[in-house]
């Protein structure tokens, strides 16, 4: 702080004159010691606008009201993506000072962009963190880009710079392949209906392998159409991989997220859409060196294995591998031969048990026991005398034959002992 302010400018104890410098430095203390004049952003419209040849802009930013007379060093303004003009509605960010040759208080800009970039930015990053939360940029879901594409389509302006750097790299790519050009506006409010537009026509044909949707370079406003939800989705929905080439390299877009592919240039699309022949065949030569070395250090690591294997004893001698084999089949053989015998015998033993059952329980050993067995004509056994009559014929069952008979007569047991 000055001399002159710590001593009280207005003190009335004397009459003491000043000069034009120290008023001019007592008023400069006082602004570098207001935080709010320190740094603050202020917005305006531009007039006499003079680009030196420095490279530091002097400007005048105005509303209905008042103007403030401006100044931004080369240092601050070689960052801008804009090039200022007269009319142009702005928002700067920078202190207040005093130009002291002149007397007159100035605003010195460090940052300035375009009236309402800031709510644009906003916009951008609340989409962007919204179509992220929906897996819009998940790289599971993006498609490969066919190294040999037979015919391209390109959606962009038909007469803009992108256009014509991506024709100049393909005619440089040697390659059968054909492009299809849709033509639709790049900015403004027609961009991102005529983009989704073409987008979905290219889907519509089967004839297309890949899409590149293009602009060149220019302030966020003029990129705006590639940060559209509805260029988004339609960039999402594409059956086709689509590679994004908008702008220039520092320059990102919400279409360059989505996309299966983001191109820094629309010349960088061009050459990642097309393969080039040298490239190709390089590439060839490259996979098959490697294949060759890989395959002789595989042939070479066989054979090694090979004669160690050789060199064991096993193969010197194979037949000493069967012999432990064959004594223990021999031994397996004898046990299975004793095990079966005795299987065999205890089921003779049982066989004859139940043998001996089954014959006293015979009807045949009855009868040779003295007693028949008594049928009629149709081989019917009669167990009493209720089923026959005299004059019947019946045949007698005996164990060592037949005999027919005929009935003269027959008794209930009651009656015979009568």
């Amino acid at each position: 702080m000055s001399d002159l302010y710590q001593n009280n400018l207005f003190s009335k104890k004397e009459k003491k004159i000043y000069t034009v410098a120290e008023i001019t430095e007592y008023l400069q203390a006082l602004i570098k010691e207001d935080t709010l004049l320190s740094d603050f952003w202020i917005s305006g419209e531009i007039s006499n606008f003079y680009h030196h040849s420095s490279g530091h802009m002097y400007f005048t930013l105005k509303d209905k009201n008042s103007q403030l007379k401006t100044v931004m060093f080369k240092g601050y303004n070689s960052a801008l993506d804009f090039e200022p003009e007269e009319g142009m509605q702005v928002e700067a960010r920078g202190n207040l000072d005093i130009y002291a040759q002149r007397g007159e208080y100035q605003f010195y800009a460090r940052e300035m962009e375009k009236a309402g970039k800031g709510k644009l930015y906003e916009a951008f990053e609340k989409l962007k963190a919204k179509l992220d939360k929906e897996g819009l940029f998940a790289d599971s879901r993006k498609k490969e880009i066919p190294l040999l594409a037979k015919k391209i389509g390109i959606v962009t302006s038909p007469t803009g710079a992108a256009v014509r750097d991506i024709l100049s790299v393909m005619k440089r790519r040697s390659g059968n392949f054909s492009v299809l050009i849709i033509p639709a506006h790049v900015q403004g409010n027609l961009a991102k209906d005529e983009i989704t537009a073409g987008i979905e026509y290219l889907n519509s044909r089967d004839d297309i392998d890949l899409i590149i949707i293009s602009r060149g370079g220019g302030s966020i406003e003029d990129l705006w159409p590639f940060n559209e939800e509805k260029v988004a989705r339609a960039v999402y929905n594409s059956r086709l991989p689509v590679i994004s080439g908008v702008g220039h390299e520092t320059d990102f877009t919400i279409s360059d997220f989505v996309a299966d592919l983001r191109a820094p240039t629309p010349s960088a699309a061009a050459e990642l859409a097309t393969a080039n022949r040298e490239e190709i065949l390089n590439r060839l030569d490259n996979l098959n060196q490697r294949l060759l070395n890989s395959s002789s250090a595989k042939i070479k690591e066989y054979k090694n294995k090979i004669k160690s294997l050789a060199e064991r004893r096993i193969f010197s001698s194979p037949a000493e591998i069967f012999r432990t084999y064959e004594q223990e089949l021999d031994r397996i053989e004898t046990k299975l031969e004793h095990q079966i015998e005795k299987d065999y015998n205890s089921w003779e033993n049982k066989y004859q048990l139940l043998y001996q059952k089954l014959n006293n329980l015979s009807p045949l050993k009855t009868l040779d026991r003295g007693y028949s067995i008594l049928q009629d004509e149709n081989d019917k056994t009669i167990k009493s005398v209720d089923q026959i009559e005299n004059g019947d014929l019946l045949k007698a069952r005996l164990s060592d034959g037949l005999a027919e008979l005929e009935v003269k007569a027959s008794r209930k047991v009651g009656d015979i002992d009568e």
